[in-house]
């Protein structure tokens, strides 16, 4: 040992050297636990997916020990010139990506990115319309325990109950009597192609803007895959995460016009100090999505999407709205005699996550939901396809018929476990 590396350890100065194991272990064990459940669980929540050893690495690098609020050139702290090249470059490929003419890449979330349209372009008491979330909405679209409901007239749109798709004649006919100021699409729980053309049109008969949140599906538009809000909304916003496989955390995109404004709702409006290392990370992420690989990797989420659903619904239960255009759906339970509640914990128990969800017209409280909501992004990463599709719908019919069976869980679990060995995550 050096003379340096004796007084840094006499004074407590080599704990940056220091494992976690020898740090903390609990957080260590965990951090295993953590690891080997998700190697060995079939991942179906539709928002959830497993990110690259890149974008991993972006999230633990030496970026997360800097500050740096303000934007690219104009920060509040000295030492930000690597700071200002990773954030340029992320606001840059996010812009072309999408084709947009302006990218906030700060936001933490996609609720604080919702937030900060809000807070551009509305006031407290203004009317905004957004999809119900029984139906298949997000909680900042309106929702009255959300800062979104609390804050604004909600005024909300649903499905159709004869097919269960957006009945765009009702957001016309309540966009023209209530002249709401902001129009929200996009949805958390919606399985079929949203008419961004027909909304922006709606829009304009009422002199509405009109925000896109595309969290559950923008890898799909960023691989043209599904038809883009980006040239009909005022602003689109996303997670990073979800189908787009980048760090769990926010975008904002919008036309130039309201680039300033919305900057100055990011920050200082809602946020403080950005988080450089998940910006990092994004920039990763961003430039994976703009790869013929990535595009490959989207059209396979929706035929795997598709094939789940079709198997699943050969096995008896219900598909909502028949079938999947994107990379999830939702399926009725209850008309078999399971809560989605009892159903999300059945099959957690044989190592497949899924969550309840509500379904449109729903007779269940939220909490306990007639529905379940599967999503293919995390399974498709792990390079499963439709033949395992297939599997996995028989798989998890056999544990809702069962309805807790030991001995089918076990069972189940032993196949879930064997299939998840022949596709390693990491």
């Amino acid at each position: 040992m050096s003379i340096i590396e004796e007084q840094r350890a006499a004074t407590g100065h080599d704990f940056l050297e220091r494992s976690i194991d020898s740090v903390d272990k609990e957080i260590a064990d965990a951090i295993r636990l953590e690891t080997q459940r998700q190697n060995d669980t079939l991942e179906l929540i539709a928002s959830e997916n497993h990110v690259s050893k890149a974008v991993l690495t972006a999230m633990g690098s030496v970026f997360t020990n800097k500050y740096a609020e303000g934007y690219p050139g104009k920060r509040y702290y000295g030492g930000c010139g690597p700071t200002d090249i990773v954030e340029t470059i992320a606001i840059e490929r996010a812009k072309k990506l999408f084709g947009a003419e302006h990218a906030n890449v700060q936001p933490h979330s996609g609720s604080q990115a919702n937030m900060s349209v809000y807070f551009t372009v509305l006031k407290p008491g203004d009317t905004i319309m957004g999809m119900d979330l029984s139906h298949g909405g997000h909680l900042t679209h309106g929702h009255p325990l959300s800062y979104s409901g609390r804050d604004f007239k909600v005024i909300a749109y649903h499905v159709r109950q004869e097919d269960e798709r957006i009945d765009y004649d009702e957001m016309e006919r309540l966009a023209d009597e209530h002249k709401p100021r902001l129009i929200i699409c996009g949805a958390s729980a919606y399985s079929r192609v949203i008419d961004f053309k027909r909304i922006r049109e709606i829009c304009d008969r009422n002199g509405s803007l009109m925000m896109a949140d595309i969290a559950h599906i923008a890898g799909l538009v960023a691989a043209g895959l599904h038809p883009s809000p980006v040239p009909f909304a005022d602003f689109v916003t996303t997670t990073t995460h979800k189908t787009l496989r980048g760090p769990r955390a926010g975008l904002i995109l919008c036309k130039e016009q309201y680039a300033k404004d919305l900057d100055r709702s990011v920050f200082p409006g809602v946020q403080g100090g950005p988080l450089v290392h998940i910006i990092a990370a994004k920039a990763v992420a961003f430039a994976e999505a703009a790869t013929a690989e990535f595009r490959e990797y989207q059209a396979q989420i929706i035929r795997n999407a598709k094939a789940l659903a079709q198997a699943f619904a050969d096995t008896g239960f219900r598909v909502v709205s028949g079938g999947t255009d994107n990379h999830m759906f939702l399926t009725d339970v209850f008309a078999k005699g399971i809560t989605g509640k009892d159903g999300q914990n059945v099959l957690e128990a044989a190592n497949i996550t899924v969550n309840k969800n509500t379904i449109p017209f729903d007779t269940q409280k939220p909490m306990v939901a007639s529905g379940l909501r599967l999503g293919t992004p995390a399974v498709t990463t792990r390079g499963l396809r439709e033949p395992e599709m297939k599997t996995i719908a028989g798989l998890i019919a056999r544990v809702l018929e069962a309805k807790g069976d030991a001995a089918t869980t076990e069972a189940v679990k032993k196949e879930v476990k064997e299939l998840c060995d022949r596709f390693p995550i990491y």
